[in-house]
This record gives structure tokens, sequence and C-alpha cells, in this order.
């Protein structure tokens, strides 16, 4: 049997010459105070077009002095986990705020969406039960369908029909529906009345894990959900992330008061781990506020989305089918995507090529997203340097 270290340098290599060697890059400093747009890439300014910072709200002085102020007061650190002593006056006052804003009887936070989703499907499934998902899920969606030992069928990228013929063909006491309210590497929007009208004739339960949805989607950004006019009941289970539009950080599952108590009981990846620290809360709640007030940053996503796929369109890139912020440029071969970004960073852009297993094998693509502090000049520089790249 080969040593650890030679079984190491082997997958190493291979993943290397794969062409899928992934390579974090620090960020030194953000040099325009207040944005997270201009930034320190390994000592290189660039503007950033990869980030999930929808509504430019991370660096909000509302937002950083509610974190500053709770964090003098509460201190930085939770402490243990809410079961424990970790649950604070402002992590409550949040689950209350998130609720309201999502238009549910309660919700549960977590320290990350990917614990969230774990809890959502792992604590509700048996072995005996049914996992179906849409092929594209996020991967924690699927790992929670692992996790929790039930079976685990995936169906067709948004089809309400392919589901419909899983849920037939396959037997099953209970099924739990999984998928992304928007998927995260394509942009597009789940058909979510169809999913829920499949659910509902086959006697499913939905779960809607709308990390990038919230905040972004729908007239008040509440979300994919409520852009498709569904309620409790059509998605019994709703799963959201604080991380992205809501520029903090954790995730939290909103549902009936039962579902909420259920989690807490049973729920291993809440159950077992710290609490959030309660300056993010507190600085969630100021920015779960901004989102829900500041109807012009949804206005500005809207006119740069628009734009962009206007002019990505003139330029003849290929494109996914997207609204939202996240616009993919699909390029192939993972060669050709880190070739992009590459020159695009020597322009001074900061767009991650992104590659297998992240997306399918051929699809290899730039993933673009857009923030609403993007000005017009950041957007036309990055039309400009896109058109440039070889075909």
């Amino acid at each position: 049997m080969a040593t650890l270290a030679a079984m190491l340098g082997t997958a190493l290599e291979e993943i290397r010459a794969a062409n899928l060697h992934r390579a974090r890059r620090v960020v030194e400093a953000f040099p325009v105070p207040g944005s997270s747009i201009a930034v320190v890439v390994d000592g290189e300014r660039r503007i950033n077009f990869c980030g999930n910072d929808y509504l430019a709200l991370s660096h909000h002085p509302a937002v950083r002095a509610a974190f500053i102020e709770a964090a003098q007061r509460c201190g930085v650190g939770s402490g243990a986990s809410h079961l424990v002593t970790g649950h604070s006056r402002e992590h409550h006052a949040l689950e209350e705020e998130l609720a309201a804003f999502v238009g549910r009887p309660r919700a549960l936070l977590f320290s990350t969406g990917y614990m969230a989703n774990l809890a959502a499907i792992s604590s509700l499934a048996r072995r005996q039960d049914l996992v179906a998902g849409d092929r594209l899920n996020h991967a924690s969606l699927l790992d929670a369908g692992f996790v929790s030992g039930a079976r685990v069928k995936r169906f067709t990228h948004a089809s309400a029909p392919a589901l419909d013929r899983l849920l037939t063909e396959e037997p099953f006491e209970r099924a739990i529906v999984a998928t992304d309210g928007v998927f995260s590497m394509d942009g597009d929007v789940a058909p979510l009345a169809a999913l829920a009208s499949v659910c509902r004739a086959r006697g499913a339960w939905l779960v809607v894990d709308d990390a990038h949805g919230l905040g972004v989607v729908g007239p008040a950004g509440r979300g994919s959900v409520d852009a498709a006019g569904l309620g409790l009941d059509d998605v019994p289970v709703l799963v959201g992330t604080l991380g992205k539009a809501f520029g903090t950080f954790g995730a939290f599952i909103a549902g009936s008061h039962d579902l909420i108590e259920f989690l807490i009981q049973k729920a291993r990846s809440y159950i077992y781990t710290t609490a959030l620290p309660p300056a993010v809360a507190a600085a969630t709640r100021a920015s779960l506020r901004i989102a829900a007030e500041d109807g012009w940053r949804r206005d500005r996503l809207r006119v740069l989305i628009e734009r962009f796929r206007q002019g990505a369109g003139q330029a003849g890139l290929n494109l996914t089918q997207s609204v939202t912020p996240i616009q993919a440029v699909i390029l192939g071969e993972p060669r050709s995507a880190l070739e992009a970004s590459a020159a695009l960073a020597r322009q001074g852009l900061w767009v991650a090529a992104i590659r297998p297993p992240t997306v399918p094998p051929g699809t290899s693509r730039l993933r673009i997203t857009l923030s609403a502090a993007h000005s017009d000049e950041d957007l036309d520089r990055l039309l400009n340097a896109l058109s440039t790249l070889p075909p």
C-alpha cells in the first residue's frame, strides 16, 4: 500500500494536470472606504466581479456600526452553543425579524448555510425515505441527503415533469424534494410554482435553499419563494443565508413553529456547534432593515443585469439564462476558464474561473456577479475586457 505522502503527491499532480487545482487569494485591503468592490488581491488592485455582496451591505456604515457596538457590549464570541449559553438577545431578535421578513412563524439561526441544509434534510429524512434533488443543486443539499441515509435521486435541472416522473417511478413512504431557489453557478431561478404543484400532487415536502435569492429576487427582496407566490403550505422548509445579499455571515431555516422546535431537538448541526457571535447577529439585523427599505439597491441591480446581458450578447458571449446578479460565461474546458480569468486579472478585474466538480464537465466558466455598488464605468470596463478574450 502506498504511503499517505505518496498518495497525496499523486492526487495533487493529477488535479494540477487536469487544470482543476484551486488556489486561495489573499485579500489584503479594501482601498475604497465603505466598499467591497475595489479590492487588493495578492497585492494587486482589482474591481471585484466575483463576490456575493449583491446589495453592497457588507461595508455599509450602519451595518459596521451595529457590529462594533454589539462587540463592545457582548464581546466577540458567543462562547457556547445556542442550547447552552450561546443564545443571546441579539440572536433571538434576529430570528424573529428573519421570520417576519420571509413571512413565516419562526426562524432558526445556523452558523453556515452548509449546516442549515444538513439540518433541514438530515433531520427530516429517514433511511427508508426518498430525497429528490435538482441535478445542479448546491453540494450541501446533495451531501445532506447522503448524511440522512435516505435514498438520494436527482432529477433533470429545473424540470417539474422530470420530478413528477421520478416521484411516480420511485416508491416511498416520505419524499423530500430539495432545490436551490436561485442556482449559484448558473444564476437561473427554479420553477418553484411547478415544483410545488408536483409536490402537492405526490405528497412530497419541498425544501428550498434560497441563499442567492433572498434580498435580491422579488419586488421587496423576499426571495424566489415569495416571487413565485408560494407560502408555508407549498414550501414548508425555507433555507436562507446571511453572507450574500445581507452582507454578514450565517444562515437560517424558516418554517412553522413545530418545524423549528423539531430542529432544535434533532438537528445535529444546530445542537453541537457554537452559536454565531452576537455582534454578527446585530449587524445582520441592521442589514436586514436596509435590505427591506432600500429598494433602489434591487433597482440598480436590475439595470446592471440588463446592461450586462445586452453588452455580452453584442460581444457574442455564451451566457446562461439568468435574470439575477449571477451571470455565467460558459467557456467549456478548465484551461479556457483559467486563461480568461488571468487575462481579466491583468486588466484589473477579479472574476473567478469555475471548474468541475463545482460545475459539470465541459461547462467551465467565468462566474460574474454584479453588485449594487458597481458603477456604469465598472461595467463598461468589464464588458470591454470580455470582448477582447479569444473565442
